[in-house]
């Protein structure tokens, strides 16, 4: 009998994706509308994600214009983005907000290789966990005998494949997103 993966390997692909959306949250120097993903503000009663009360447009690499739909959102986009984990000061020009991105430093630049770091590692710990309930998992169907020892062997040798293969595409991932926030 062979044992299915496919939980476990769907999610490690939640995993890589959550992965992905950090590495997205990160700015590199240049205007990349997804590090305002994170920003809601407070439209009619509930928290909307920006993007879903504006238009977002990026006119050149460093900037960054945020249009809304309604004017009256305008202080409410702008207090949110002040108060996030940004650290850019919006421009309000009173029908549209600006948000330059300055040159990083390489001060800066190496504080968010250490950050995006820190992501890879999060997500090389949550697979991790996944392979350690695969594990357990054919631990139970040893146990309860629904599998031999060789089928047992066979699956946690094809679990640690899985673990590998999704490393590997961590690693891929965070050699990518360096050599971005490296790039002058």
């Amino acid at each position: 009998m062979t044992v299915d993966f496919k939980e476990y390997a769907r999610r490690m692909d939640k995993a890589l994706e959550h992965l992905n959306e950090d590495f997205g949250a990160v700015r590199a120097g240049r205007a990349n509308a997804k590090v305002l993903d994170r920003i809601t503000v407070e439209y009619y009663g509930s928290e909307t994600p920006l993007n879903g009360v504006a238009t977002i447009s990026t006119p050149d690499a460093r900037t960054l214009i945020i249009q809304p739909w309604d004017t009256k959102l305008l202080k409410e986009i702008q207090k949110a983005i002040q108060t996030s984990d940004l650290g850019i000061n919006p421009q309000n020009d009173g029908r549209v907000i600006r948000l330059v991105f300055p040159q990083l430093t390489e001060e800066r630049r190496k504080d968010l290789a250490k950050q995006v770091k820190k992501y890879s590692e999060d997500a090389k710990v949550a697979m991790r966990n996944i392979r350690r309930d695969g594990m357990d998992y054919v631990k139970k169907l040893k146990k309860n005998g629904d599998i031999t020892e060789d089928d047992q062997k066979k699956a946690e040798k094809d679990l640690q494949d899985l673990l590998d293969k999704n490393i590997k595409r961590v690693d891929a991932a965070l050699a990518a997103k360096e050599k971005e926030l490296m790039a002058i």
